[in-house]
């Protein structure tokens, strides 16, 4: 009988026997597995890859080819020194700005500028972590809880980007079961969103509702969710939806409607509460609010109002919230500032509007294509070729005005314009120079003559 010795009903020996033998049948095994042979197909030689020769690189060589070829400067990366306002201090010149979405002037208010200083004194300038584990402050829940009341809303959350506040939203709440349905002029945040989600993504011709309600009385019943996605303000062009109707539609297809309001808060509506009060809808009736807070509000980030639900949701899941670090305190506290002094002050945005109407009539006065504006904030002056709006940027730069050019593919080919951003700042003679700048500039533009197959 065996004893205490451990080695049961084998001895050492023929332990050791056995466990080689395993060994052998697992090698055996392990030959039999792999390839008889290696491929004999040559690997390439190793070497630095050269960014250079990536498509995108290529075309950024062209178009700095084509500025050349014009005789003009590239107009893009220009440093600003200073406070960017009605006027703007480039390469040690004073010109008028049309280039800064800086609606009300709130970027340069004290209040807005003590209350970033006050809040860097207190929390630093950053928060140092994701909101959901260590980077709360009062800040932030201040902050939300005023824009949750501007827009009558249950709740909101505020995320550190703008474009990454739309692709996390829709990249959370809907899959590859439902649909997506853009407007054709919408912004790339919401297209990638889209992309994101990898829900069906459907794009309507601009403004074209009718087609919409269409497309929903075939298609509606193959999604399980629809999800509809227009502007309240769109930046290209300067124009806005028909709200009430697209309200009227999602409710009648069960779908949810989502407005971006990075362009209309703090311009549309008496008291710059954006689209809905401008068009008088109850804000109950669209599901879900977005807008960024680098425009009217004078900071950075990206906030969704809306439901609690939703809210609540958002915050558990949407990963640009709980993976990212919470808004830089000097951010929030500025934001919180600058909506503040919007409710106080809504002179701003009557004169904002007030502006908005007299380029608009100005321009179209002076002959100008100002294409669908409705004399916003945001007003385009159509060229037609990309060439050519990039040579009328460049001759506006040098007569003293700040305006860039917008060329394909941001906009199609034949609609490259100017785009003119519009503050409550800027003076009657601001906006009546600027148009007999662009009208003196665009004379000379259209009679020059464009070097063979030259595109900006």
């Amino acid at each position: 009988m065996p004893g205490n010795t451990g080695e049961g009903r084998f001895g050492a020996a023929k332990r050791s026997a056995l466990l080689e033998e395993l060994r052998e049948k697992r090698s055996r095994r392990t030959q039999a597995e792999r390839p008889a042979t290696r491929s004999t197909t040559p690997r390439p030689a190793p070497r630095a890859f050269d960014f250079s020769q990536l498509p995108g690189h290529k075309q950024i060589r062209l178009q700095h080819s084509a500025a050349e070829m014009l005789e003009i400067e590239v107009p893009y990366f220009r440093e600003q020194s200073g406070y960017a306002g009605p006027t703007c201090m480039i390469e040690g010149r004073e010109l008028l700005n049309f280039s800064s979405y800086n609606y009300l002037g709130l970027n340069g208010h004290p209040q807005v500028r003590q209350a970033a200083k006050d809040a860097i004194d207190k929390y630093g300038i950053s928060v140092s972590a994701s909101r959901v584990v260590a980077g709360e402050r009062d800040l932030h829940g201040r902050l939300e809880a005023g824009l949750a009341r501007f827009y009558q809303t249950e709740d909101c959350v505020t995320l550190v980007s703008g474009h990454a506040t739309n692709m996390a939203v829709i990249g959370t709440l809907l899959g590859p079961k439902d649909v997506v349905l853009t407007d054709s002029y919408i912004h790339n945040s919401i297209v990638e969103g889209a992309r994101l989600s990898g829900a069906a993504r459907v794009t309507f011709p601009h403004n074209d509702f009718d087609w919409v309600e269409d497309f929903l009385d075939r298609n509606r019943g193959r999604y399980e969710r629809a999800l509809i996605v227009a502007e309240g303000l769109y930046s290209m062009d300067g124009d806005w939806p028909d709200l009430p109707r697209l309200v009227e539609i999602k409710a009648r297809h069960d779908a949810w409607l989502m407005v971006d309001e990075a362009h209309s808060v703090g311009v549309l509506g008496e008291t710059g509460r954006g689209i809905w009060e401008a068009q008088g809808v109850d804000p109950a009736s669209v599901e879900i609010w977005m807008g960024t807070l680098s425009k009217t509000f004078s900071g950075c980030g990206g906030y969704i109002c809306g439901s609690a639900a939703l809210i609540e949701l958002l915050k558990a899941n949407a990963a640009g919230f709980v993976f990212s670090v919470g808004m830089a305190a000097p951010l929030a506290a500025g934001s919180l500032a600058a909506l503040e002094v919007l409710e106080a002050e809504p002179w701003r945005v009557t004169r904002l509007q007030e502006n908005g109407k007299r380029l608009l009539e100005k321009a179209q006065a002076a002959g100008l294509d100002v294409g669908e504006a409705r004399g916003s904030a945001i007003l385009p002056v159509i060229v037609g070729d990309s060439a050519r709006a990039a040579m009328l940027s460049d001759y506006c730069y040098k007569a003293g005005l700040n305006a860039l050019p917008i060329t394909f593919p941001a906009v199609p080919e034949k609609q490259a314009r100017l785009r003119f951003f519009l503050t409550s700042e800027h003076e009657d003679a601001h906006i009546d120079r600027a148009v007999e700048i662009v009208a003196e500039a665009l004379e000379t533009v259209r009679g020059r003559r464009l070097p063979f197959g030259t595109a900006v």
